[in-house]
């Protein structure tokens, strides 16, 4: 096995909330494998704010995408002040080439060149072993496999934070009983689910379990549309969240009866919070983006087609949300009643 210099690390995975979540385990196992490592993130703006203050990630290096190309130079210039012996590319897009060859780092790990895309291998000196798509979380445990870093337990801490306890009892205390949390976007149109759909699950979740619905997620055009919807028809309207922020965010799921959810970054963070999420699921496949290890008997697949095998897919598959009914969340919402409650 090659041993690999681990005093300085810098993590180049800049994009998505729920592969931000994914990164945690990794930082996790290497802080508790190396605890003098320094550790160095470089990400979006987004997804820094979620993991800003966690107690294994020594800094971030913020990437500002709205900045276009002079986001890199800003970058650049950054990385120019520090020394890394190692760093981690688990991003495999171009951007994140561009970012790992400015590094500086003599020993830049990425994937192998089957996995990486355009043109991502190109930046990369070291790359893990080839090995056939899975699951997002696994392929990044694949880095520790290389580094001799064994990746059980496996461990988030997403918090909530005990300077952040306080928010999180009085939110709940006025939110004034047990709730579920509903996820109303995405970062793209495909994956999101029908407004007058989510309305008929809240007045579900109110009339049969007695839940009442927080709405949850970003402040898109998107997101405050599909809510305005929601709560012209849900009897009666949901409590809207949306803008929290991420690591209110946080506080608002860890507290939840059940979160409902398509393949956003909140399903993610609610899996690390182990928090019972049914998750909708039809633009990619589910063995590879649903949630890890858990809850799996809540997913529902519209992404497969009924008897469908197959290797686990990176491909995608447009207008498959709609295929979800109000009925398969329901079978799922019985699911969690039986199974998951208990521990709610």
């Amino acid at each position: 096995m090659t041993a690999y210099p681990m005093d300085n690390i810098c993590v180049v995975m800049m994009s998505a909330v729920g592969d931000a979540v994914h990164v945690l385990p990794v930082i996790n196992a290497i802080k508790r494998d190396r605890p003098r490592a320094r550790i160095t993130w470089l990400l979006q703006a987004g997804p820094a704010a979620l993991v800003r203050g966690h107690p294994a990630v020594d800094e971030i290096i913020t990437f500002e995408r709205g900045r276009g190309w002079r986001a890199f130079a800003d970058v650049a210039r950054e990385l120019r002040k520090r020394r890394f012996d190692l760093l981690l590319d688990l991003q495999v897009y171009l951007k994140a080439g561009l970012v790992t060859a400015l590094s500086g780092a003599p020993v830049r790990l990425g994937f192998d060149r089957a996995r990486a895309r355009d043109l991502n291998w190109l930046f990369t000196n070291r790359r893990i072993r080839v090995n056939p798509v899975q699951h997002v979380q696994d392929q990044y445990f694949e880095f520790l496999e290389e580094l001799g870093i064994p990746s059980e337990p496996i461990e988030w801490h997403l918090g909530p934070w005990d300077d952040e306890r306080q928010w999180q009892r009085d939110w709940v205390a006025r939110v004034g009983g047990p709730y579920a949390a509903i996820v109303v976007g995405t970062s793209k149109p495909d994956k999101d689910w029908i407004p007058e759909r989510w309305a008929a699950v809240c007045d579900l979740l109110e009339s049969r379990y007695g839940l009442r619905t927080v709405l949850v997620g970003a402040e898109s055009t998107r997101e405050i549309a599909a809510a305005a919807r929601i709560s012209s028809l849900a009897q009666p309207a949901p409590l809207s969240e949306l803008g929290s922020g991420l690591r209110r965010l946080v506080s608002i799921l860890d507290s939840a009866a059940v979160v409902v959810a398509p393949d956003t970054g909140p399903l993610h963070m609610s899996v690390a919070l182990d928090r019972p999420v049914v998750s909708l699921i039809g633009y990619s496949d589910p063995r590879r983006t649903g949630p890890y290890r858990k809850f799996h008997d809540l997913v529902i697949d519209a992404y497969h087609d009924p008897g469908e095998t197959g290797a686990v897919s990176m491909d995608t598959r447009r207008g498959r949300m709609h295929r979800i009914e109000v009925a398969d969340v329901a079978k799922r919402l019985e699911i969690w009643a039986e199974r998951y409650r208990v521990n709610s």
